[in-house]
């Protein structure tokens, strides 16, 4: 059997090439396009998702403040318990000691952190084998 002799309607492989250039190079556009899309909705779901979280702090914070004063007024009791300077005074001893307590568990924390050291050796010992070969 002969091969079949080659018609001009046929591709070259040089269009074929061209061809499959072209594909690529629209895909990873559409790709990029695509990346590009999801990122703005990501974006702007986290902003509205931070601007929440923001507003939440503050009226937590607000309800800080709040509660001080609350805790003194209960201490004092309506001139029944201490003297109102000191009922603040203890809410203020108060938080100074949960802060204290607060701030020596997170350095406590902090010290345990480490540099990843098995992965800088694995990364050393593949660079020194890349260097080699």
């Amino acid at each position: 059997m002969a091969p079949e002799p080659v018609r001009d309607t046929d591709p070259t492989i040089g269009r074929l090439v061209s061809d499959a250039t072209r594909d690529i190079s629209s895909l990873l556009n559409k790709e990029i396009q695509l990346a590009k899309a999801e990122l703005k909705v990501s974006v702007k779901a986290g902003s509205t998702g931070m601007g929440l979280f923001a507003t939440a702090a503050f009226l937590g914070l607000l309800a800080v403040i709040m509660f001080s004063a609350a805790l003194a007024y209960l201490i004092h009791w309506n001139g029944s318990g201490l003297d109102l300077h000191w009922a603040f005074l203890i809410v203020t001893v108060l938080y100074l000691l949960v802060g204290g307590l607060l701030a020596y568990l997170g350095y406590r924390k902090v010290r345990q952190v480490r540099a990843p050291e098995r992965a800088i050796h694995q990364a050393q010992e593949t660079q020194s084998l890349l260097k080699r070969g």
